[in-house]
């Protein structure tokens, strides 16, 4: 319970990478750890497969494309859909067409999304394992 080092819940404190303004990439991004947006990418962002990865999407930053990653925090534009396993902070200049779903949202005075909110709840898995009930002998 205390000082759990293995806890996914909690967004990476550091950023790995930074695509910085001016900079254009086109093409799907596959990251783990933090990632840091500035610029504009025209592809999906997605965190690396069974690891936790944080994106963060500063004022000037654009993504034309899928996000799929545990924690991400938008100030800037997205168009397409956002998929966050854990938490979506969305800034006050943040402004999303699309779907968001989230498990934790917070959204600040002046956000704006163009989609619906999805929540997913905690339980959802595909590995779910069917009990018997125990038979009167």
């Amino acid at each position: 319970m205390f000082g759990n080092k293995g806890n996914s819940n909690k967004p990476q404190n550091r950023i790995d990478c930074l695509i910085g303004a001016g900079t254009t990439i086109e093409g799907n991004i596959t990251f783990s750890g933090g990632l840091r947006v500035d610029g504009h990418v025209r592809g999906n962002v997605l965190a690396a497969e069974d690891k936790p990865g944080t994106l963060v999407l500063s004022e000037q930053a654009r993504i034309e494309g899928e996000i799929r990653v545990s924690h991400v925090v938008i100030n800037g534009t997205v168009v397409g859909p956002v998929h966050a396993i854990e938490y979506v902070e969305l800034q006050a200049k943040a402004n999303v067409t699309g779907d968001i779903h989230y498990r934790t949202l917070e959204m600040q005075l002046g956000a704006v999304v163009q989609g619906r909110l999805v929540y997913q709840p905690e339980g959802k898995s595909d590995k779910v394992v069917q009990l018997k009930p125990l038979s009167a002998e």
